[in-house]
């Protein structure tokens, strides 16, 4: 099955979305946005941007476990992921990022 993106509302009303895998585990995040028309712009821009691996930043925590962000062609982050174990897992992550993020299924969770 393929991924699809939940558009969803924080408590203090912004927007956010996440990319689900087939299996819905959440493989990428989204910052919050004030409107819901800059948080479907940033799904355009992760459907975009998800394929080319040289929008990925892979990055190391401070306790050493890794993550990866994904950028936009000006360098804005529009997605990170959860942070892994190891180095394969994240890389495990991006490539799910890469062939789910073209996804158009979009279910809106933001009513009620």
């Amino acid at each position: 099955m393929a991924g699809w993106y939940e558009l969803e509302k924080s408590k203090d009303g912004q927007f956010y979305f996440v990319l689900k895998a087939g299996n819905a585990e959440v493989i990428l995040t989204s910052e919050r946005y004030t409107t819901r028309a800059s948080a479907e712009n940033g799904i355009a821009s992760v459907q975009k941007n998800s394929p080319d691996e040289a929008h990925y930043e892979r990055k190391t925590s401070s306790d050493g476990r890794h993550h990866f962000n994904l950028k936009a062609a000006n360098h804005q982050v529009i997605g990170s992921s959860q942070l892994y174990a190891s180095q394969a897992a994240r890389e495990a992550g991006i490539t799910s990022v890469k062939g789910n993020g073209p996804s158009t299924t979009v279910k809106d969770k933001t009513a009620g």
